[in-house]
């Protein structure tokens, strides 16, 4: 894992800078679990603070205390990061320097004071149901890629899972016939969600005949056979191997720059089918549960109705929200002027 991660671009730091880097790395990947996507986020954000430090002239953590890090993150600011990002970063010094401490590497923890910035409420783009189905419609084919990546695009849609969720996924975490998918889940907390017809179907499709053509031409050759039973993961590539988050992320680009959607992420499926949920009465903690939020407060984020759809809800539902001589409209609701 470590020699993974902490790649060349350490190289740079110095020794006592890549040290600490290792030991982040080593602490995030090994004790508390995080996947790698996650450890390769700590990472850059240790190195990026270790060669700004580096610049200012500090060598190493020991020399780091409370002002230099507030000019850290000051400096992003001044850059134009996003306060996600001035948030992350700030978690992760938090969690490093705690570290360090622990390690004997530094004698104060120069982080424990940090205030994690103010982020602004950001809600991702989410897709109406006809421009969902002109997304899934776009990845159709029958090429064995265009097979992967219909049934990655309806099981994504169906099941509401994080795209590092499903790349990792195991043959034996599908159930067709009860339709259902296991799904890991962060802290890795695993949860089963139920996925509909059309999933199904172009699932079965792929695995069928598209992912066996994409093992065989993959691993072509004597060692064709052996190749076929190794390779686990339902979703692979064109060469046979488990299909990783940033091709997954291109596939869901690829069909979306088809249907003319524009800007199209894994997440913001996963936002669209949150929101039809909820829009079509679904209740909140069932939506939580399907999208493996461990607060309800997540969730919560999903229940922004426009205000048309709250003004129908009020005047539906509310006892009092039409005078007795106010008529209705055709559809037996009261008519509303925008």
């Amino acid at each position: 894992m470590t020699a993974e991660l902490v790649d060349e671009q350490a190289a740079a730091l110095t020794p006592a800078w890549q040290e600490a880097v290792t030991l982040l790395v080593d602490h995030v990947a090994g004790e508390l679990g995080r996947r790698d996507n996650t450890v390769a986020a700590y990472r850059r954000d240790a190195e990026d603070l270790a060669r700004t430090c580096s610049t200012w002239g500090i060598d190493r953590p020991a020399q780091v205390d409370a002002l230099v890090l507030r000019r850290y993150l000051a400096r992003l600011h001044a850059d134009g990061y996003a306060r996600s990002t001035a948030a992350r970063r700030t978690s992760t010094l938090r969690i490093w320097f705690a570290l360090l401490l622990r390690r004997g590497v530094t004698s104060v923890d120069p982080a424990a004071g940090l205030a994690t910035p103010k982020q602004g409420r950001h809600l991702p783009r989410v897709l109406r149901v006809d421009q969902v189905t002109a997304l899934l419609e776009a990845a159709d084919g029958t090429e064995p890629v265009d097979l992967r990546d219909r049934a990655l695009l309806e099981l994504l849609y169906a099941s509401g899972a994080r795209i590092g969720e499903v790349c990792p996924m195991a043959m034996d975490a599908v159930d067709l016939a009860q339709q259902l998918v296991r799904l890991e889940g962060k802290g890795g907390k695993q949860r089963i969600v139920p996925i509909g017809d059309e999933a199904v179907n172009a699932l079965r499709r792929y695995l069928a005949v598209g992912r066996p053509q994409l093992l065989a031409e993959g691993g072509s050759g004597s060692g064709a056979a052996s190749h076929l039973a190794v390779v686990d993961a339902v979703f692979v590539t064109a060469r046979g191997a488990p299909l990783g988050v940033r091709a997954a992320r291109e596939a869901v680009a690829r069909a979306a720059r088809r249907a003319g959607l524009g800007h199209v992420t894994p997440h913001t499926l996963r936002h669209s089918v949150a929101t039809h949920l909820l829009e079509r009465g679904a209740d909140l903690r069932q939506v939580q549960e399907l999208l493996g939020h461990a607060s309800l407060a997540t969730t919560q984020r999903y229940t922004h109705l426009s205000r048309g759809q709250l003004r129908e809800i009020h005047t539906a539902a509310h006892p009092r929200a039409r005078s007795p001589g106010r008529p209705a409209d055709a559809s037996g609701r009261v008519g509303v002027r925008g």
